[in-house]
C-alpha cells in the first residue's frame, strides 16, 4: 500500500492556493514552524518507513480497509444502488483517525513531544487523544464549553486516554472559539509543539496534508466498487461538510474523474434564512478564517458570524479551501441538511439499515432526499462517524416522536 498523490486542477499548487483559496494567513511568529512543516512533510511521508508505518498502524490499529456497505432497503426507498463508506466501524469511531495517524507518526520525525489540537464533536480530539497515548506523547485538546456540554461521552474518552481537555470560553464556545485558543498555544509554543490539525482547513500545507492522509477513503472505494459492481466510478459521492476532512477523503480519488458528481451537505441549522445555520456556503462570503483564505460566514465588517448547528462536528463558521475551489469550480455541488433533516435522516437509516449514524453522517443521508436518481446509479455516503456521541440528542427527539 501507498498513499497515492495525484495531480488535479482541484489541488493545491505549490503555494498552496486552490484557484482563489487557501495559502497561509499567520502570524510571524508562525511562519518557522509552517516553513518547516511545508519544507518537510513530503520528504518525510513519501519514505518507505512513513509508509510502511501508517499502513501497519491502518490495518492493525485502525482496522482498515473499511467496509463498504450495500444498503439494501435505503436503495429501495430511493430508487438506486446505495452503498455506506463504513467510516464510523473505525477504531475512535470516524474517519479522523486516519488523519491523526498519519500527523502523528510526522510529528514524532519532526521531534514534537507536546501534541496540541482542536474538536467539535471530540471525535478529532479523541483520535488525536488516542493516538498520543499510543506514542507517549502529551496531549493538550482544546474544546468549546457548549460542545464539551452536548459531547460528554467524547470528554470523558480523552480525560481517559490521558489527554488535557481546555475549554474555550469565548464567542459561542465551539469549535471556531477551539481553533483559535489551539492557534494561540501554538504562539506561545512554537518550539516544542506540533499543533494536529482535524480537519482540511488552516494554513497550507494542512489543507493539502490532512486530504492526503484521508484520502484512503476514497482509494478504497474505488477497488470496492471494482469488486462489488465491476466497476470504480460511483455515479455520485455524499459527504458532510464542516471544515471538510471526511468530504476531502471520499472525493479525492475522483477528482479528475468528472462523471462522479460530488456532493457536499452543509449544515443549515434552522434554516439558511435563520440566522442559526452553518451552511458556510450558501450563506458565506470570500474571507480569511484560521490561517487560510476561503468563504466565512461574517457580517458587514469582515467580523465572523457564530454559526449554529445541532451538530458539533459542523458548527464551523467557514470551509476548507479544497471545498471552496470546488464549489468556485462547479466541480463540486454543495447543498444543506436542516436539524430536523439530519435527524430524520438518522432515524431513517437506523429504522431501515440497523446503523446508528453520528449526527455530522445523517446531514450527508439527508441530502438524499434532495437528489433524484436513475435506478442504475451507484451512490456512494461517506458514513463518517457512529451515533453513540449522539444519543442525547437523539433520545430528546425520540422522546418527541414516541409524544406523537
Amino acid at each position: 500500500m501507498k498513499l497515492k498523490r495525484i495531480e488535479s486542477p482541484y489541488l493545491a499548487n505549490e503555494a498552496g492556493n486552490y484557484g482563489e483559496f487557501g495559502g497561509a494567513w499567520i502570524p510571524e511568529m508562525l511562519q518557522p514552524n509552517i516553513d518547516n512543516l511545508r519544507e518537510c512533510y513530503l520528504q518525510i511521508i513519501e519514505t518507505e518507513s512513513f509508509q510502511k508505518a501508517f499502513f501497519h498502524l491502518l490495518k492493525t490499529y485502525v482496522g482498515r480497509p473499511s467496509p463498504l456497505t450495500f444498503a439494501g432497503r435505503l436503495s429501495e426507498r430511493y430508487g438506486a444502488k446505495i452503498y455506506l463508506k463504513r467510516e464510523d466501524l473505525n477504531h475512535t469511531g470516524s474517519h479522523k483517525v486516519n488523519n491523526t495517524i498519519g500527523q502523528i507518526l510526522l510529528a514524532k520525525q519532526l521531534g514534537k513531544q507536546r501534541i496540541i489540537a482542536e474538536t467539535g464533536a471530540g471525535q478529532h480530539g479523541v483520535a488525536t487523544a488516542t493516538v498520543c497515548a499510543l506514542m507517549g506523547l502529551q496531549c493538550i485538546v482544546y474544546m468549546g464549553e457548549t460542545d464539551i456540554k452536548r459531547q460528554a461521552p467524547n470528554v470523558a474518552r480523552m480525560r481517559m486516554l490521558g489527554a488535557e481537555v481546555r475549554p474555550a470560553m469565548c464567542g459561542n464556545r465551539t469549535l471556531k472559539d477551539a481553533t483559535n485558543e489551539a492557534l494561540r498555544d501554538w504562539i506561545s509554543n512554537p518550539e516544542d509543539t506540533y499543533y494536529l490539525i482535524g480537519s482540511v482547513v488552516g494554513p497550507h500545507p494542512y489543507p493539502e496534508m490532512v486530504a492526503l492522509f484521508q484520502s484512503v477513503v476514497s482509494d478504497e472505494i474505488r477497488s470496492q466498487l471494482a469488486e462489488a459492481e465491476g466497476r470504480e466510478l460511483p455515479d455520485y459521492v455524499l459527504a458532510c461538510v464542516g471544515g471538510g476532512s471526511n468530504a476531502a477523503g471520499a472525493f479525492y480519488h475522483f477528482l479528475n474523474d468528472t462523471s462522479v458528481q460530488l456532493i457536499g451537505v452543509e449544515a443549515a441549522g434552522l434554516g439558511v434564512d435563520s440566522g442559526e445555520t452553518a451552511a458556510t456556503i450558501t450563506t458565506g462570503e470570500v474571507g480569511v478564517l484560521h490561517g487560510s483564505k476561503s468563504y466565512v460566514m461574517q457580517d458587514h465588517d469582515g467580523q465572523v458570524v457564530e454559526p449554529y448547528s445541532i451538530s458539533a462536528g459542523l458548527d464551523y463558521p467557514g470551509i476548507g479551501p479544497l471545498h471552496a475551489h470546488l464549489h468556485a469550480s462547479q466541480r463540486g455541488r454543495f447543498v444543506h441538511a436542516t436539524d430536523q433533516q439530519a435527524l430524520d435522516a438518522a432515524f431513517l437509516l437506523t429504522e431501515l439499515e440497523g446503523i446508528i449514524p453520528a449526527i455530522e453522517s445523517a446531514h450527508a443521508l439527508a441530502a438524499l432526499e434532495q437528489l433524484r436518481f436513475s435506478q442504475n446509479d451507484i451512490v456512494v455516503v461517506n458514513l463518517s462517524g457512529r451515533g453513540d456521541k449522539d444519543m442525547e440528542a437523539y433520545m430528546a427527539e425520540l422522546e418527541i416522536r414516541l409524544k406523537k
